[in-house]
């Protein structure tokens, strides 16, 4: 019985990863979004830099997994390209795709992300701005403050250890969604 809920969750891990990645937006459009979304809107100009990922597409069945692709950003200058990996286990059924983007409020908290070994800890969380979304999950659980509206994000985002996320929902259905365990990798462009 476990063997086969293994291999359905890796089946629909694959669907929706895949189909998460075959309906990426441009970066410019996602940038453009988060530019327009309230809350996430003002951080652009006071952080030192920004990871945008246009389509994380994720899916599970007791085991999960989600996967995307981004670029990284030092004052509006691209720096690099960036991979997004999450493998999740628990209580979770469905798939979905969502934009991600995560501040960096100083140069300390770039060089972190930029190390190549970054990974997002139990207390990370990020905030929704699509009603519907899950917010995060930190170590007193799951919590969610999305708006009606991808236009309007009035919720409460800051940084925490230097670092800001914010999701918007792209479509899908799952019962829950998590940066945390989130593994990133990190190439720098040609010159830096």
């Amino acid at each position: 019985m476990l063997k086969l809920l293994q291999s359905i969750s890796a089946a629909l891990v694959l669907a929706g990863v895949s189909a998460g990645i075959a309906r990426a937006d441009s970066y410019d459009d996602t940038i453009h979004t988060f530019k327009q979304a309230g809350k996430s809107s003002t951080f652009f100009a006071k952080a030192y830099g920004y990871a945008v990922f246009p389509t994380v597409g994720g899916a599970g069945f007791l085991i999960g997994a989600a996967h995307g692709k981004g670029r990284v950003y030092a004052h509006e200058m691209l720096a690099g390209d960036t991979t997004v990996n999450l493998v999740s286990a628990g209580l979770q059924a469905g798939a979905k795709a969502y934009s991600e983007i995560i501040f960096f409020e100083d140069k300390r908290a770039l060089d972190e992300f930029e190390s190549g070994h970054f990974q997002f800890g139990a207390d990370a969380s990020a905030v929704a701005i699509t009603a519907g979304a899950e917010a995060g999950a930190g170590t007193s659980g799951v919590s969610s403050e999305a708006s009606a509206e991808s236009s309007n994000a009035n919720t409460s985002g800051g940084y925490f250890n230097g670092m800001a996320v914010f999701t918007i929902a792209k479509g899908g259905l799952m019962y829950a969604a998590t940066i945390s365990g989130q593994r990133f990798t990190y190439t720098p462009r040609g010159g830096n």
